[in-house]
């Protein structure tokens, strides 16, 4: 009987409330503390991750899809949740059933989720996305720098948006491309084109209830972005956006083990073949093991032949391709190996530790990847 499932993800809910205690301790005292649980909590279990920052303090939530809003409303949950995703305006009567909070990207966007509130006779909150250089969904506004040149456009668009009925909108925000960079140039300057556009509303009598923008990084590197709330996502998982980011600020400790066990050994020859495509020859004799963990499990086979395991405190390097349910490593340097024994594949074993970042630099990837793409295979266990 095994004691614990094939491949299992250890979540510390501890480590999580220590991270959120830390992170509140460098934030604006006046600026609210939203606990992103998008992607299932980055992997780490949304269900269990977000009433425990509510209970934490954390005052609002931030998901990507309707569903994800959805779960966590249908699990009890009645915090503010804001939707950072598209939402289609179909959905208007949900959003107001389940209180869930929409981001309008446009006026176009807009003015069909207000159609569909006037229909329905119902109000759907809403926040405001401006794109202040990121490219990517939000009302585009500040492509020249200096306000001076500021885009007007984005001002009038916004007027307009704050006429159409059936929106209650209660916020806006922006999203920073390049906070963890050790160039703080470009946030910097994001920092400004939102700072001057939230001006130019107020000049026009336009004040909106709460205004962020700062992520897990500029929680850490621009204080003077924190508005009215912040959003932490990964730094609340324990792990810090980039090696760049000054780690003296904030303790963070990581949330997440990923583990396994050995179920088959043998022993191979010199110039014995591994894996599919024959892609690794062992250089000597030795002992190989399976782990029954792969990329249908989440983990990336851009690990082929990269980084590795700890058995018994001991590194065991991977060999040859991952396959979708399985990996092969080298087990040669470790005595008394056996069927059943605990492999690490991300966390501590006695004195030994492989991080998210170690994998995700084996990988080419960043730490988000790593965690956030564990499938529903791998068991969590708190």
């Amino acid at each position: 009987m095994l004691k614990h499932p094939l491949v299992w993800a250890q979540i510390n809910i501890d480590a999580i409330t220590h991270n959120i205690i830390a992170l509140k301790k460098i934030i604006n005292p006046n600026s609210k503390f939203m606990a992103v649980v998008k992607a299932d909590a980055y992997g780490h279990g949304a269900l269990k991750v977000a009433p425990k920052a509510i209970e934490t303090g954390a005052c609002f939530l931030g998901v990507a899809r309707f569903s994800e809003g959805y779960k966590l409303r249908k699990s009890g949950i009645n915090a503010p949740i804001l939707i950072f995703g598209f939402t289609h305006p179909i959905d208007a009567e949900k959003l107001f059933y389940f209180d869930l909070t929409a981001s309008v990207y446009n006026f176009e966007m807009a003015e069909q989720l207000s159609k569909y509130a006037c229909q329905k006779k119902i109000k759907i909150k809403t926040h405001i996305k401006i794109d202040t250089g990121m490219g990517r969904v939000g009302m585009l506004c500040g492509l020249e720098k200096g306000c001076s040149l500021f885009n007007e456009k984005a001002v009038f668009e916004v007027k307009k948006i704050l006429k159409l009925k059936g929106l209650d909108i209660k916020g806006i925000y922006t999203h920073f491309a390049t906070a963890d960079s050790i160039d703080k140039s470009y946030s910097q300057y994001q920092i400004n084109v939102f700072t001057c556009f939230l001006n130019s509303l107020k000049k026009e009598k336009i004040e909106f209830e709460i205004c962020h923008a700062a992520n897990s990084a500029a929680i850490i590197n621009f204080p003077e972005s924190h508005f009215d709330m912040v959003r932490a996502g990964i730094s609340m998982y324990g792990l810090y956006t980039s090696p760049s980011i000054d780690r003296s600020k904030v303790n963070l400790k990581p949330a997440m083990e990923l583990k396994s066990i050995i179920t088959s050994t043998k022993k191979v020859p010199k110039g014995f073949k591994i894996s599919y495509d024959m892609t690794y020859e062992t250089n000597k004799k030795t002992i190989i093991a399976s782990v029954p963990i792969g990329y249908a499990d989440g983990f990336s086979r851009a690990l082929s032949s990269k980084g590795f395991m700890l058995v018994k405190g001991i590194k065991a390097p991977i060999l040859g391709r991952i396959c979708m349910d399985q990996t092969i490593i080298d087990v040669g340097n470790i005595p008394e190996i056996k069927t059943g024994d605990e492999v690490v594949i991300m966390g501590n074993q006695k004195d030994k530790t492989i991080t998210a970042d170690d994998i995700a630099f084996a990988a080419n990837t960043i730490n988000y990847d790593v965690v956030s793409s564990l499938t529903s295979r791998v068991a969590k266990l708190y």
